[in-house]
């Protein structure tokens, strides 16, 4: 079977990777590369490390082109995707990595990001354990998350979550599956690579204030991607979680290590491991392990690595995940979700070896 492909915004960072994942798929046909400031440019100039598409001219996004197919790719900024996704309904499957079609509440939207509110579509995370089988999971009796995965398949209308999303969920679902993180303050930060923040230009991005720098950002409650990391908790069973974030970008082009903080009481280690073991033993892109997580051993892959554990002090858990931001962050769960959509093997095409 194949599938014809398109993918907006294919000259950006998230588009680029999801056009490097899909030329070695077996059944995604990338057939349009559409971006707007780079139209008329040819692939390969932008990106020599896919030659697969290299001889691929970037074209504008046109709808009626992009009508035809059967997939749509759309990795845009917030408040970009709209226009887009709104012209293609009813037509094509199409995914959006941006995040116009995250947030299940307008008020959250008008919040962090403004503008006009658009329909959340399903959420690209197959992983995401919903509440009403969060004890089967935690217990072993479940082997992995199957209602987020029922959701996708078939689905037509996919949002890929935010990169630190992931990882920041990824770090705490288990905790919240087992009931042992349901409320209070939930303090986040990360360690985030600078393809996080795009490839526009900004003076702030070169590798002359990059390189040797340091930077925290959006700290105090201010990043978009706190609601969402609520949203995704809420869905596993948290009650009243608060989540602080502070992302911080380090120098480095691609990885993302999140160190995520809550409160317990009384839950051992031994509890704690099970829980994780139990929720990610059988899943094939996450893996717990007994050392901290690095960036290294999963940056160009879709995987993840997890890591838990109790201070015998407070009594508080300590989690870790390690992502690649455009991996498992975005490009590669648009291709996860792109699978169960069309009812491929969901790790069809998924890169599972890293670069190092």
């Amino acid at each position: 079977m194949s599938v014809s492909v398109g993918i907006v915004g294919a000259s950006g960072f998230a588009g680029s990777e999801i056009a490097r994942i899909l030329s070695e798929h077996p059944h995604f046909d990338v057939q349009v590369l559409a971006a707007a400031s780079s139209a008329g440019t040819r692939f390969g100039d932008l990106n020599p490390h896919i030659p697969a598409l290299a001889d691929k001219i970037i074209q504008p996004a046109d709808i009626v082109s992009l009508s035809s197919l059967d997939l749509v790719f759309v990795a845009l900024p917030h408040g970009k995707s709209a226009d887009i996704t709104s012209a293609l309904a009813g037509g094509p499957v199409v995914i959006d990595a941006g995040a116009d079609h995250r947030l299940t509440s307008k008020a959250a939207w008008q919040k962090f990001y403004g503008g006009p509110y658009m329909q959340a579509w399903d959420y690209a995370m197959p992983e995401l354990i919903h509440q009403c089988e969060a004890a089967a999971i935690v217990s072993g009796k479940q082997k992995k998350a199957a209602k987020q995965r029922e959701i996708l398949r078939g689905s037509r209308a996919v949002a890929v979550p935010g990169c630190n999303v992931t990882a920041v969920t990824l770090a705490m679902m288990p905790a919240v599956a087992a009931g042992f993180v349901s409320a209070g303050p939930m303090i986040a930060t990360l360690a985030v690579g600078y393809s996080g923040a795009g490839r526009s230009p900004k003076p702030h991005l070169m590798a002359t204030n990059a390189l040797s720098n340091i930077a925290p950002y959006s700290a105090g409650g201010k990043h978009r991607h706190i609601p969402e990391i609520v949203q995704n908790l809420q869905v596993c069973g948290a009650s009243d979680i608060r989540v602080e974030m502070t992302p911080v970008l380090v120098p480095t082009s691609r990885g993302i290590v999140a160190v995520v903080n809550a409160a317990m009481d009384g839950v051992s280690n031994a509890q704690l491991q099970a829980a994780y073991r139990t929720a990610y033993g059988q899943e094939r892109l996450i893996e717990f392990i007994a050392d901290y997580p690095q960036s290294g051993p999963v940056v160009g892959t879709g995987r993840a690595q997890v890591w838990a554990g109790v201070n015998p002090d407070t009594g508080s858990l300590t989690a870790m995940a390690a992502i690649d931001n455009l991996g498992k962050g975005t490009a590669a769960a648009a291709v996860q979700a792109a699978n169960l959509a069309f009812g491929f093997d969901e790790y069809l095409g998924i890169y599972m070896n890293g670069v190092l």
